[in-house]
């Protein structure tokens, strides 16, 4: 069995005030390194690193990712695994700024339900994913989900 992180209450660790600093490489290449040391390479041409809205793609399916685990977790059910498949459309002429994104969740576990993660879904989009929040109230989201519920663990008899 693995050790599983406590995320109860991590919404309440999230620092107020974030800094992050970007360092110009070369080309249009830039290296982001947050304030905790971790990197992320920037390049418009993207073969160096990811574009920055490539990133924010990320950002938000991990931060809705997240939210639904932990929500998940609270509620009881046992994720054994979670996939997200996201993709985007944008606006074709500057700037172009995102007008849909489509998130595909794939999710298996003991206890799961379509109440439980549409409960965790709705929670992370209207009250939790920061990241959400900071993109364009106008944006499409479109999220479905394909649940496999897998038998209760057999307890081992004593």
């Amino acid at each position: 069995m693995t050790d599983r992180i406590d995320l109860t209450d991590y919404k309440t660790k999230t620092a107020s005030t974030l800094k992050s600093t970007l360092r110009w490489g070369h080309e249009l290449v830039f290296q982001g390194r947050t304030q905790r040391g971790y990197e992320l390479d920037f390049d418009a041409a993207m073969e160096w690193g990811c574009s920055p809205t490539e990133a924010l793609l990320l950002s938000f399916a991990g931060c809705m990712a997240i939210d639904i685990v932990s929500i998940l977790r609270k509620q009881r059910v046992e994720l054994t695994e979670f996939h997200v498949d996201i993709s985007a459309d944008r606006n074709p002429t500057p700037p172009q700024y995102f007008t849909a994104m489509t998130l595909d969740l794939k999710l298996k576990g003991h206890g799961l339900d379509d109440a439980k993660v549409q409960r965790a879904i709705g929670l992370s989009q209207e009250k939790y994913c920061s990241v959400r929040h900071t993109l364009r109230p106008d944006l499409k989201i479109t999220i479905n989900t394909i649940l496999e519920n897998e038998p209760p663990h057999e307890q081992e008899p004593a």
